[in-house]
C-alpha cells in the first residue's frame, strides 16, 4: 500500500471543534498471540519504575512533573500500539506528550519483534509486545495511523479485544490519521459515534457522523487527521486525562501558545540551496535527544525524498530519546563521518545537547561544513552548541527560549525558523514541522514544501 506522503491532496478546511481548550485547538508474518505477563507496566517518571530499556536514564532528559501538570494527579495507564508502517510521527508525538504530561504510557508491538520499522522509514523499539497488555486496564488507548501500520493493528486480535473493552467499559480511546476508518471502523467502534480521519480515507467513515475537522470528541472517542494535527490531538487527549489546566501548560511547554504576531519564518542573506543531486543530510544524535524532533523531521524529509542519515554517537545504534523512546539509529556517526552531506541538523533536548557538545566527531564534522560553505542546522536547544563553537558569529538565529538567553542579543530573532544564508535554527517541539518544511522549500521551492504538507494534513504557508 502507498505511504502518506503520495496520498492525494486534502481540500478541508481547517476546522476544529468547540468543546475544547484553548491550548487544544491552536492551530497547529502473523501477529502475536497473547502470552500474559502479571507484571504491570511502569513509568518514566519513579525511579522505581524504570523500564530495563532505560538503563541510560542518567543521560535523559525528562523534565519534572511539576513543569507540566500537577504531580498530585492520579497516575493514567496509556497504551500506544505500533506495526510495521505505522507512522511514526504520530506515535513519537502522542507517547512524549503523554508522558510529559505524567502519563504512564506503554509502547507495544504488534509484531513478533519488539523492534519495528514504521512508515517513513525509522526504526523503534517498543516497551512491550501487545500480548503483554492483553489483561491490563488503561485509562486511554490511542492508535497511530500511517499504512500498511493501520492494517497490521486492525489484524491484530490481541489489540481488537483490548481496544473493543476499552469502548465497552467507557473508558477513552482514540485513533489519528488511516486508523479511524481503515482500524477502528472493521472494528465496529464507530458505531453512533461522530469521527474524522485522514482526507485520503474520509470517504471511508459512515457519511452520516463524518466530521470535516482537525479534532473531533465524540462520548470517549477521540479521532484526529494526521501527522500536522497530532499535536493538537495529543493535548486533547491530555486535557480529558488530566484537565484543562493540565493542557494548557502542555500547549505552552509544546510552544503551541505562540502569539499571532510571532511569525513562522524569517529569512536573511538568502542564497541559493538548490543542489543537481539528490540533497544528503546527516543529524547526529545521543541519548536523551529530543525525540520527537528528531523523528519528525526525518520523517518530513523522507517525505519530500532527501537522503536522510541518522547517525549515533553512542558505541551502539539504539539511542534512548529525551522521553524513554528509543530510537535505532541507521550508522554509527564514526561510520556516517565517512561521507559528506549538504546538511548536518542537530537535534535538541538538553542531555543529547551535552553528549553532542561532547563529540568530537561532530565538532571536527561542522567545522568541516561551515568552512566548505555547507549548510548547517539547529532545533530547540541545540543552537548553544553552534553559539560555543563561533558559528552564529554576524548571524541571525533562534532557539528554545529556555536557552535564548545563551545567544548572543545580537543574534536572536523570535520568529519559529530563521533561516540566515547556510544556516537554518528553530524553537523547536511544535515547530519541528515548520522546521522540515522550509528546509524542504529552500532545496526544492515552495511547491514540494506545499505537497508535503498536504500529506502531513498542515497547514503551509511561505
Amino acid at each position: 500500500m502507498a505511504s502518506l506522503s503520495t496520498l492525494p491532496p486534502s481540500n478541508f478546511p481547517m476546522t476544529t471543534p468547540q468543546n475544547l481548550s484553548a491550548a487544544v485547538i491552536h492551530r497547529w508474518p502473523p501477529l502475536s498471540t497473547c502470552n500474559f505477563n502479571s507484571k504491570p507496566p511502569k513509568t518514566l517518571f519513579s525511579t522505581s519504575h524504570l523500564r530495563p530499556a532505560t538503563a541510560v536514564a542518567s543521560t535523559i532528559e525528562i523534565a519534572p512533573l511539576d513543569t507540566v501538570v500537577s504531580d498530585s494527579l492520579p497516575l493514567k495507564k496509556v497504551l500506544i500500539p505500533i506495526g510495521l508502517g505505522t507512522e511514526e510521527m504520530e506515535a513519537v508525538i502522542m507517547v512524549n506528550v503523554l508522558r510529559q504530561a505524567g502519563a504512564d504510557v506503554v509502547l507495544a508491538s504488534v509484531e513478533r519483534q519488539l523492534e519495528v520499522k514504521l512508515s517513513g522509514g525509522t526504526t523503534l523499539v517498543a516497551d512491550v509486545s501487545i500480548s503483554e497488555c492483553s489483561h491490563q486496564i488503561y485509562d486511554l488507548v490511542a492508535l497511530p495511523g500511517g499504512m500498511p501500520g493501520s492494517v497490521r493493528l486492525r489484524d491484530c486480535k490481541t489489540l481488537e479485544a483490548v481496544t473493543k473493552k476499552q469502548a465497552e467499559e467507557n473508558r477513552l480511546y482514540g485513533a489519528i490519521c488511516a486508523a479511524p476508518a481503515v482500524t477502528l471502523l472493521p472494528w465496529g467502534l464507530l458505531k453512533r459515534k461522530t469521527s474524522t480521519c485522514h482526507p485520503a480515507f474520509f470517504h471511508q467513515l459512515p457519511s452520516f457522523r463524518a466530521i470535516k475537522t482537525n479534532l473531533q470528541v465524540s462520548e470517549g472517542l477521540t479521532t484526529s487527521r494526521g501527522p500536522g494535527t497530532c499535536f493538537q490531538f495529543s493535548v486533547s487527549l491530555v486535557e480529558q486525562l488530566f484537565g484543562e489546566s493540565a493542557s494548557t501548560k502542555m500547549g505552552k511547554f509544546l510552544l503551541m501558545d505562540t502569539d499571532d504576531e510571532v511569525s513562522r519564518k524569517e529569512e536573511f542573506n538568502e542564497v541559493e540551496w538548490a543542489v543537481d543531486h539528490t540533497p544528503r543530510v546527516l543529524i547526529p544524535v545521543a541519548n536523551g535527544s529530543e525525540d520527537i524532533e528528531v523523528v519528525t523531521v526525518v520523517d518530513i524529509l523522507r517525505r519530500a525524498k532527501l537522503d536522510v542519515t541518522v547517525a549515533s554517537v553512542e558505541k551502539t545504534l539504539s539511542v534512548v530519546g529525551s522521553h524513554g523512546i528509543k530510537i535505532v539509529a541507521d550508522k554509527s556517526l564514526k561510520n556516517a563521518a565517512e561521507s559528506i552531506y549538504d546538511l548536518i541538523i542537530l537535534p535538541g533536548g538538553n542531555s543529547g545537547v551535552e553528549r553532542l557538545q561532547k563529540s568530537r566527531i561532530v565538532k571536527r564534522l561542522l567545522k568541516e561544513q561551515v568552512s566548505n560553505e555547507r549548510k548547517y542546522g539547529a532545533i530547540c536547544s541545540s543552537p548553544s552548541i553552534f553559539q560555543k563553537q563561533g558559528l552564529l558569529q554576524n548571524k541571525k538565529a533562534t532557539a528554545h527560549p529556555s536557552v535564548v538567553s545563551m545567544l548572543d542579543s545580537n543574534t536572536t530573532v523570535g520568529s519559529q525558523v530563521v533561516v540566515d544564508g547556510r544556516l537554518i535554527t528553530c524553537r523547536g517541539l511544535s515547530s519541528a514541522p515548520e522546521f522540515a518544511l522550509a528546509i524542504i522549500a529552500k532545496f526544492f521551492g515552495h511547491g514540494r514544501a506545499k505537497s508535503v504538507a498536504t500529506g502531513l494534513v498542515y497547514e503551509y504557508t511561505k
